[in-house]
């Protein structure tokens, strides 16, 4: 019987005594956080890790110790320079990576900003939706060719996709107030929903993608937001969990954060998480569109699962970044 995981358990709880020797896994936002520890864990097991990140200075600081546990379990860790808020950077480190011709198993899209001041990436975008979702759609579809049958792409989403449906008439904001929460719900359902697609395309030759929320946790993602915003935020989760009877809630750590990253791409069946959505090292149910829950509460909407959202949402990004991609690699 397999092992029961939950929102307590950490990275090293979830690959208790497995190897991934000869195992080959991309993961991107490798210069804090979730990413470090995703990075650290995968490579302490075995793997070799291609982390990717914007200032590979900061990186190669970030995974100093990472890259000590990793030589002492029989794995790696390499950096390589990716910019997501830039296609030029996107499409460079794709290149590199298909001329290197390397196989991965495993890609986990873990880098992205949340609730960042209205701006653009370097290509006019949204910058939320233009770093969390675009630069990502080119990337992990560059790369799929590299993926082995059998592989399989995780998505770093969010409980934040509940702030909103993506909206592929006014993807910039140009006609609808600007909310940096918005924004990044928007972006975070992009995520669920290409994750969804993704996996629709290439289950034939059995490489499976899913989304996963982290939980709660402080990392440099939270940077944008105040102390007084963010406690203001807890407080009002807070009173919300009293009414309904639970316990205050409490930040996860960065290993129990990440445990459900490393869960979905290395542990769970791939047809168990194959275009769903998971948190707390499980699938996670669907919860009805207009339900009203607490932003820590578990569930995903309907809408971030929806097939023919997903497939609406794939034209609209290939139509945004000037490339197409085919439904197998």
């Amino acid at each position: 019987m397999a092992k029961q995981f939950g929102a307590t358990s950490t990275t090293d709880d979830v690959l208790s005594g497995k190897r991934l020797d000869g195992k080959r896994i991309l993961v991107t936002g490798v210069s804090a956080g979730l990413g470090v520890e995703t990075a650290r864990a995968l490579a302490s097991h075995g793997a070799t890790v291609v982390g990717a990140a914007r200032d590979l200075e900061k990186a190669e600081r970030a995974i100093t110790s990472a890259r000590q546990e990793a030589v002492a379990g029989g794995g790696s860790i390499e950096l390589i320079e990716l910019d997501l808020a830039s296609l030029a950077s996107v499409r460079a480190c794709s290149d590199k990576l298909l001329a290197e011709g390397k196989p991965f198993d495993i890609v986990i899209a873990n880098a992205g900003v949340m609730a960042t001041p209205q701006g653009k990436t370097a290509d006019g975008f949204e910058t939320q939706f233009g770093t969390n979702h675009l630069g990502h759609f080119v990337l992990v579809n560059r790369l799929a060719r590299l993926l082995h049958d059998g592989g399989r792409v995780v998505m770093l989403a969010s409980s934040g996709h509940r702030f909103a449906n993506v909206d592929l008439d006014d993807p910039g904001f140009e006609r609808t107030p600007y909310d940096p929460f918005v924004a990044y719900g928007r972006s975070k359902t992009a995520n669920i929903l290409f994750a969804v697609a993704f996996d629709q395309r290439h289950r034939a030759r059995g490489v499976r993608a899913a989304a996963v929320h982290p939980g709660g946790i402080q990392t440099e993602l939270g940077r944008h937001m105040g102390e007084e915003q963010l406690a203001t935020m807890v407080e009002t989760i807070n009173k919300q969990l009293a009414s309904e009877g639970k316990p205050p809630f409490q930040f996860k750590t960065v290993p129990q954060g990440a445990a459900t990253s490393v869960w979905t791409a290395a542990v769970a069946s791939a047809e168990e998480i194959g275009g769903r959505y998971c948190e707390n090292c499980h699938v996670s149910e669907v919860v009805p569109d207009d339900t009203v829950i607490t932003p820590v509460s578990e569930g995903v909407r309907r809408y971030a699962l929806d097939l023919a959202n997903a497939e609406a949402l794939w034209r609209k990004s290939e139509q945004m970044v000037g490339e197409t991609f085919p439904a197998s690699a």
